[in-house]
């Protein structure tokens, strides 16, 4: 992980270069914010793995030049094997983009959908609190 997040890392600076060499050759406001977004982007993620890593706290058999393929055998996660909410959340997102088209009111009921959608696809494995566990 400490070669992905200096990758990321490098790659955000790059762009940030690359935004100051394109606006003093002229470049057009769209390009300019493109780069920036990359930038931001960029910088993200090699923040979100640097903080994983610092986390982690150890060394990972990718980071290990030593490393066996065994090393990394294991528990990858948990995925879900079954869930029906991308396809309300993907519809929803298709009805916001629809919306911008349509009129302002059929986005607002959208993102709303959209919304609720995402708070249960995250929500989905969540455990409700029982009353004899609340103490």
């Amino acid at each position: 992980m400490k070669t992905n997040w200096m990758l990321f890392a490098g790659l955000s600076i790059f762009y940030v270069i690359m935004t100051v060499v394109y606006w003093q050759v002229g470049g057009d406001a769209l390009g300019i914010t493109g780069l920036m977004l990359s930038a931001g982007l960029a910088g993200m993620v090699g923040f979100y793995v640097w903080f994983t890593q610092k986390r982690i706290g150890k060394i990972l058999p990718e980071d290990n030049t030593s490393a066996e393929i065994s090393d990394g055998a294991g528990e990858l996660g948990f995925f879900s094997p079954h869930s029906w909410w991308p396809l309300p959340t993907g519809l929803s997102a298709i009805a916001s983009g629809l919306g911008l088209i349509i009129g302002w009111w059929f986005t607002l009921i959208a993102v709303t959908s959209l919304v609720i959608c995402v708070i249960g696809w995250v929500t989905e494995y969540e455990k409700p609190l029982t009353a004899s566990s609340s103490h």
